[in-house]
């Protein structure tokens, strides 16, 4: 009786202290924007593809990665997205991924609530960001979510314009299991 009660202590302290291997089974991946006159523009991403070891107990072995389709940005509007996908905005043909990857990850200041350092890959540029997320986990299953912001002329996506803002603020809703 004692070896399974050690077994079961062993088994129970390695799925919260190690890290754990979450598979996205969905993502929803948007933006905003200012636009011309006050008002926002907003779109979103698909073809999210990642891989996240991550355990709260032992956040020195997380590590998150990430894809998404730079080809699959939609606004809502046919005409817009063209001219996005184009040369100026995301070059989808030369640059077809937007790419993000954890170098660290540290607690935040509440419960559930984190704070990531990433590169951010968008077009031919790279930049350390500072990415705060939550992760709230319930029988297997997890939920990561994230709000942040970037200016993308950092990243060489479009010029300077009255007609357009120059930060955007994304929000990422990955659902996972285990």
């Amino acid at each position: 009786m004692k070896r399974i009660s050690i077994i079961i202590f062993a088994l129970v302290l390695s799925t919260s202290v190690f890290a754990q291997n979450w598979k996205p089974v969905s993502s929803n991946v948007t933006f905003k924007i200012k636009h011309a006159l006050g008002a926002s523009a907003t779109g979103s991403f698909k073809g999210f593809v990642g891989g996240i070891n991550f355990s709260p107990a032992n956040l020195s072995t997380a590590s998150i990665r990430a894809t998404v389709d730079a080809a699959t940005v939609d606004t809502d509007n046919s005409i817009r997205d063209k001219v996005i996908k184009g040369e100026e905005y995301f070059n989808v043909e030369k640059f077809p991924k937007i790419s993000m990857v954890s170098t660290k990850v540290e607690k935040g200041s509440k419960e559930n609530e984190f704070v990531g350092t990433f590169n951010l890959t968008i077009k031919n540029s790279t930049k350390s960001i500072k990415l705060p997320f939550s992760f709230t986990e319930s029988g297997g299953k997890g939920i990561f979510l994230a709000t942040f912001t970037i200016n993308r002329l950092d990243y060489g996506v479009g010029g300077k314009s009255s007609m357009l803002g120059d930060v955007a603020t994304i929000t990422i809703k990955l659902n996972t299991q285990l």
